[in-house]
């Protein structure tokens, strides 16, 4: 039985089942199988049913030749030999003629008369494929000594430098939106919803059993307040969860349990808890902390309203 054009039936059937399921059931940019994981079962599922009747269709065909008188088999035998003969001739002409070789039925027109010690040498040209490589770099050659030696396009230095340039401003836009990238030094407050939300969920998962659900404090200090122990602020914060508390008797480091993205989201998340109103508060532990950073008080600003007969010196502290 022919066995290699029924693998490449199987071949062209699974590509192009792959291919219709694909542009068919891909709604956006992702694929379906990636999509849809169980697409694959259903795939694996056609491919086999495919594969099952191409081994029935053999099998049928074997039992049936079993039938057959010796006379049938002969003639059977011989037109499965044309068949075989007839497959993929094109493609076995083409390769025979990328050899450039002769058939051995024609090697006597290109053997030369010297020989050593009874063996002879053909003289055979050398592959097309290879001869017209050969062209193809030499026009390359060509083409590239004009263009750099000649015109002087750019050279190696500049095109580095073009390379870099290029990288470099790939790397910026992707870092906007990798977020795991955060660590102390780049860390800012998240002000959007969704990592706010975020971060209740992490708080609510692993912070819960210390600090008690509305921040109030138990074993851990409370978050509720002003006062911080190991600072306040969005980098102090990060780098306490990150870290860990003080030795031997605080929290534990974050750092091996969350990805730095969330803990960005969690110790924003903690940072909105200050002012709210526990149901029981724990007493305030460390000092209270001012941002170093935030912009200074100017003086006192004393303006005069006058109502009616009463004039007022209003105070106003910026």
């Amino acid at each position: 039985m022919r066995t290699t054009a029924s693998f490449l039936r199987i071949l062209g059937f699974s590509v192009f089942g792959y291919i219709l399921l694909d542009y068919v059931g891909t709604t956006g940019e992702t694929s379906i199988f990636i999509e849809k994981p169980w697409m694959w079962v259903l795939f694996g599922a056609i491919i086999l049913f495919y594969i099952a009747g191409e081994i029935c269709v053999a099998a049928l065909k074997g039992v049936l030749y079993k039938t057959l008188s010796p006379e049938a088999k002969q003639r059977y035998d011989q037109r499965e030999a044309q068949e075989r003969e007839k497959e993929f001739r094109w493609v076995k002409e083409k390769y025979r003629k990328s050899l450039g070789s002769k058939a051995i039925e024609e090697e006597h027109e290109i053997i030369l008369d010297h020989n050593y010690d009874g063996i002879k040498e053909l003289d055979n040209n050398l592959p097309p494929w290879w001869v017209y490589m050969f062209y193809g770099t030499i026009i390359f050659a060509a083409i590239y000594l004009i263009r750099f030696q000649v015109f002087k396009e750019y050279n190696q230095a500049e095109e580095y430098e073009i390379a870099v340039a290029a990288a470099k401003l790939e790397i910026e836009e992707w870092k906007k939106t990798a977020k795991d990238l955060v660590d102390i030094n780049t860390v800012t407050f998240l002000a959007d919803a969704s990592d706010l939300n975020a971060g209740q969920s992490i708080f609510k998962t692993n912070c819960v059993a210390c600090h008690k659900e509305d921040g109030g404090g138990g074993i851990g200090p409370n978050l509720t307040d002003p006062n911080w122990i190991l600072g306040g602020g969005i980098k102090n914060v990060f780098k306490t969860i990150s870290e860990g508390g003080r030795d031997g008797k605080g929290m534990i480091a974050w750092k091996t349990e969350l990805s730095p993205a969330e803990m960005a989201q969690v110790a924003s998340y903690v940072l909105t808890l200050e002012g709210t109103t526990p149901l029981e508060p724990k007493a305030p532990e460390g000092a209270i902390w001012v941002d170093p950073n935030a912009p200074e008080k100017g003086a006192p600003e004393i303006q005069e309203v006058v109502s009616d007969s009463t004039t007022v010196k209003i105070t106003m502290n910026q």
